[in-house]
């Protein structure tokens, strides 16, 4: 059962995840009308807004939406898996391995296709590479994988800024803000969000072992849960999660870590919660992240990945404040 504060909670994230896709629909460098943009959305009004709309404004504000809603799953089950409150989805090394085969493929002048397919194979090799250099000869734990994860996320931290260093100053500009999340070629939501819906889906089914395993893994082989083989799932999805986001946009950072800490501050820990949830926040705040990236310095676009940091440290610092000072009321 859902309690009523919890209710409260989706009914907040629903309203401001509608507030957010209007303004998305509705503002821009073109002047459009809230009653023109939902016009456009049914088939309504004239050819040029309804092009605007239904082939600019709505991919893109769905694939921010589904790519904010992957980093906040993927933040969950990272924390969940590491049992630490400070992992998130890009701890081990999948951003990095990204960037290093992307900015690759863009000094070589390869297509856009060939950029996508590099950075979704560095993603995914530098997240096994973490693995299986943590798990050496025998288990990994969550202290060695993480450690495994910086240390590996600087060396291509290192090898990200040698080749921007190297690169031609024309490419510059396109790597950095790839580097920083960029959402203007981002029109085909479709996969990104089957793979959100797939992910809350077997995330909420699978709620209350993602419940104990928080708890720690001897309480979670005492109740009878296959501790290994759920890692080794947990690990697959959240990998999966990540490297798919950074393919579509490139690297945003911050809502991985800082939305599920939004969610457990108002809502608590239980999963069955804090998935779907993180979900709506985290594509929620992408949203308006991209919305004002392209409205704020119309027609010049800002990186989106500095205002989703710009938007929820705030946010978060007041939540932390007001559960402190409820602390000790």
């Amino acid at each position: 059962m859902i309690s009523v504060r919890n209710g409260a909670l989706f009914a907040g994230l629903l309203l401001l995840a509608a507030v957010a896709f209007a303004m998305a629909l509705a503002t821009g460098s073109a002047d459009v009308t809230l009653g023109e943009a939902f016009n456009a959305v049914w088939g309504r009004g004239p050819e040029h807004i309804q092009s605007l709309v239904i082939e600019l404004r709505l991919p893109r504000a769905m694939t921010a939406f589904a790519v904010g809603g992957l980093l906040a799953v993927a933040g969950v089950l990272m924390q969940v898996l590491l049992r630490n409150p400070l992992a998130e989805p890009y701890i081990l090394g999948s951003s990095g391995g990204a960037a290093v085969a992307a900015l690759l493929a863009m000094m070589l002048g390869m297509g856009s296709l060939v950029i996508d397919l590099a950075a979704f194979g560095g993603a995914m090799a530098a997240t096994l590479l973490v693995f299986a250099i943590a798990h050496g000869t025998g288990s990994w734990t969550p202290a060695r994988l993480l450690l495994t994860g910086v240390v590996l996320a600087a060396g291509f931290s290192a090898a990200t800024t040698l080749l921007l260093a190297l690169s031609p100053d024309q490419n510059l500009r396109g790597m950095l803000f790839w580097l920083m999340g960029d959402l203007s070629f981002a029109f085909d939501p479709e996969r990104s969000l089957w793979l959100l819906a797939i992910l809350l889906i077997a995330g909420t089914a699978s709620a209350r072992h993602l419940n104990v395993l928080s708890r720690g893994e001897l309480q979670a082989a005492i109740v009878g849960l296959p501790v290994k083989g759920f890692r080794y799932l947990i690990f697959s999805a959240a990998a999966l999660a990540t490297a798919f986001s950074v393919t579509t946009v490139g690297v945003i950072g911050f809502i991985g870590l800082v939305v599920p800490h939004l969610i457990r501050l108002v809502s608590g820990s239980d999963h069955r919660i804090v998935l779907p949830a993180s979900a709506l926040a985290g594509g929620t705040l992408l949203v308006i992240a991209d919305t004002l990236a392209r409205t704020l310095m119309a027609p010049r676009q800002l990186p989106v990945g500095a205002l989703t940091a710009a938007i929820g440290v705030p946010l978060f610092l007041i939540l932390m404040s007001r559960s402190r000072q409820n602390r000790y009321q």
